[in-house]
C-alpha cells in the first residue's frame, strides 16, 4: 500500500491506496479551521495581514501531520505502507536555522513535532501563496535582470507577487538578522517532506519552477535570479530533483510512534497543481484539465518548455517528465454567481435545456465576462463589457447573457492558452460547475473537443499517493489508468454545428478595443 500527504491551504489530507486491489484504502483529513483552533486560522491562513500580507503558521502543519497520521493508523497498519510522496500548496515558504536537523534527527516519539521542532524555525510565518504584498520586490528582481520578459523566458513565469521569490526578497529587506540565520529555506512539499525523511529533501522541478528561482530549460537554480532576490540565496537553497524519486527511508520517529515500517521509502514531494495533474490522469499532452472554482484554471502536460509570450501562462516541471502548463482565471464562478444573482436566476438558467434557447455563437452577441479585476488577461474590469444587438448592450434577455458569459470565459480561456500549441484531444472538468451540464456543453463547443467529468474528489492526494508508488517503482500509467476514473455518462462531445471561428474574432476585437 501506499500513502500520499496533501498539505492544502485549509487541510492536511491522507490517502492510501492498495494497487494490488485496485481500491483507495481509506483517507483521514485534519482541517486547520476545524480541528486546529488555537491557531486563529479559520481558512488555514492568520487572517488581518497588512498590506496584503498572508502568512501561516508552519507550526500549525506540523500538529496536523501527527494528528492526521493519528487517525489514520485507526484505520490501517501504517507498517503496511511502502511508500510515501505528497503534495503541498505551490509557493509558500518555511525558513529553518541551522538547529532543526539536529532537532529532526533526535526526535522523539514520545513527544510531538510541534514542541520538538518549533525552536528549529528562523522565521515564526510562512508567506503563502495568497499573499499579494511583494509588488516592489518583483519589480526590483525584474529589473535586475532585465525585465519581466526576461523573467519569464528564464523561470516559466513573470515576475509574481505569490511566488517564492520576492517573499524571500522581501524577508530579507525587512529582518536581515533573521535571513542571515535561515540555513535553509523549504516549500511547504519539501518541508513536510524533509521531517518524514528525517533529512533536508529536495524541491522537485514542478513546484522549484513556482519561485521565479528556477532555470525551466537546465532545471537547476538560476544564477541571475538568485543574485537579484537576496544573499547567498544559492546556498540556503536545497537541491533540485525529480518527484517521484526517493529521498531515503522514513524517520525512526515515525517508526516508533506510528508503527511504519523500517524499509517505508519517503519519495520527493511536488506541488499541489503538479500532484493534481497526476492525479487526474492528465499527464500526457492532449489532455487538458479545467478546474472550475471561485477562479477558473487551465492546466495541461507540455513536450517542450516555451512559456506564454503574454505572461499569463505559468510553465512548471510535470511529475511525470516533461512540462506543464498552468494558467488563472480570477472570473470563474465569481463572475457566472454575479450573472445569476443579477437576473434573479437559479443554476437551472445554465443547464442544457435553458441554453437551447440560444443558438451557439448567440447570434454574435459577446461578452467580456469579467466582474471584478481579471488577471488573465491583467486588467481592472468594474462589470461585463457587451456588443452585440441594442437589446443584448441594455441587458436584456437572461438567456443571452447567460451564453454570452459562458461563451466568453471559454473564448478567453481557448485565446489565453493558445501559445500552448498543443491542440485538446479531451477535455476534463473539475470543480462544482463542472456538474453543469450546460457548462460542460459550452466547454466543449468553444475548444472544439469532448468533455468529461472526473469522479476524484482529492485528485493532489490521488496525485500523491500514485507518486508514492511510482517511486517504489510502480508505472504511472497503468496506476493512472487504474484509479483516475471519469464520471460514468459523463462525456459530452462538442455539437456538430459549434463554429466557433466568427465568435472568436468578435471576441478578441472587444478585448483589444
Amino acid at each position: 500500500m501506499y500513502l500520499g500527504i496533501d498539505s492544502s491551504t485549509q487541510s492536511l489530507s491522507g490517502m492510501v491506496l492498495d494497487p494490488a486491489s485496485g481500491r483507495i484504502v481509506c483517507e483521514a483529513s485534519v482541517n486547520f479551521g476545524a480541528d486546529l483552533p488555537q491557531y486563529g486560522a479559520p481558512s488555514g491562513f492568520i487572517p488581518g495581514g497588512a498590506s496584503g500580507e498572508v502568512h501561516a503558521d508552519p507550526l500549525m502543519w506540523l500538529e496536523a501531520l501527527d494528528e492526521m497520521l493519528s487517525r489514520l493508523g485507526k484505520q490501517v497498519d501504517l507498517s503496511a505502507i511502502k511508500a510515501i510522496g505528497g503534495s503541498g500548496q505551490q509557493h509558500g515558504s518555511v525558513y529553518l536555522n541551522a538547529s532543526f536537523i539536529p532537532r529532526l534527527v533526535s526526535l522523539r516519539a514520545e513527544s510531538d513535532l510541534r514542541s520538538q521542532l518549533q525552536d528549529g524555525l528562523s522565521r515564526a510565518t510562512s508567506p503563502i501563496w495568497m499573499d499579494t504584498s511583494t509588488s516592489a520586490q518583483c519589480a526590483e528582481m525584474a529589473a535586475a535582470v532585465g525585465g519581466n520578459a526576461e523573467v519569464c523566458r528564464l523561470t516559466g513565469s513573470i515576475a509574481i507577487e505569490r511566488f517564492t521569490g520576492s517573499q524571500i526578497r522581501k524577508f530579507y529587506q525587512i529582518d536581515a538578522a533573521s535571513y542571515a540565520q535561515t540555513e535553509r529555506v523549504h516549500l511547504v512539499s519539501s518541508f513536510i517532506c524533509s521531517v518524514l525523511a528525517g533529512t533536508h529533501a529536495p524541491i522537485d522541478f514542478g513546484d522549484g519552477a513556482g519561485m521565479n528561482l528556477m532555470n525551466l530549460a537546465e532545471r537547476q537554480w538560476d544564477h541571475a535570479m538568485l543574485d537579484a532576490t537576496a544573499p547567498s540565496l544559492g546556498e540556503k537553497l536545497p537541491a533540485l530533483a525529480q518527484a517521484g524519486t526517493a529521498v531515503g527511508r522514513i524517520a525512526a520517529y515515525f517508526i516508533e510512534r506510528y508503527g511504519f515500517s523500517n524499509n517505508c521509502q519517503v519519495g520527493v514531494f511536488t506541488g499541489d497543481n503538479p500532484a493534481s495533474l497526476v492525479g487526474m490522469g492528465a499527464t500526457a499532452p492532449g489532455q487538458v484539465v479545467i478546474s472550475l472554482g471561485t477562479s477558473d484554471t487551465f492546466f495541461a502536460g507540455m513536450n517542450a518548455a516555451h512559456t506564454d509570450p503574454r505572461g499569463f501562462g505559468h510553465v512548471f516541471g510535470n511529475p511525470a517528465s516533461g512540462y506543464m502548463c498552468l494558467v488563472c482565471f480570477r472570473n470563474g464562478s465569481l463572475a457566472r454567481e454575479a450573472l445569476r444573482d443579477q437576473y434573479q436566476l437559479d443554476w437551472s438558467a445554465f443547464e442544457s435545456n435553458a441554453m437551447a434557447q440560444t443558438p451557439v455563437g448567440n447570434d454574435g452577441n459577446v461578452m467580456l465576462p469579467f466582474f471584478g479585476p481579471e488577471i488573465t488577461p491583467r486588467r481592472d474590469f468594474s462589470a461585463p463589457v457587451r456588443r452585440g444587438t441594442a437589446e443584448f448592450e441594455s441587458g436584456e434577455n437572461s438567456a443571452a447573457q447567460v451564453r454570452a458569459l459562458l461563451e466568453g470565459q471559454f473564448l478567453n480561456m481557448k485565446r489565453h492558452t493558445d501559445w500552448i500549441g498543443i491542440a485538446a484531444d479531451r477535455i476534463l472538468l473539475t470543480g462544482g460547475a463542472s456538474r453543469n451540464d450546460g457548462i460542460a456543453q459550452v466547454a466543449a463547443d468553444v475548444f472544439g473537443a469532448p468533455v468529461e467529468r472526473l469522479a476524484i474528489a482529492n485528485s493532489a492526494a490521488l496525485g500523491a499517493a500514485i507518486l508514492a508508488a511510482v517511486t517504489d517503482g510502480g508505472s504511472m500509467a497503468d496506476l493512472q489508468s487504474t484509479f483516475c476514473q471519469t464520471s460514468a455518462g459523463s462525456l459530452l462531445p462538442p455539437q456538430s454545428s459549434a463554429d466557433y471561428a466568427t465568435t472568436m474574432s468578435k471576441f478578441v476585437d472587444l478585448l483589444e478595443s
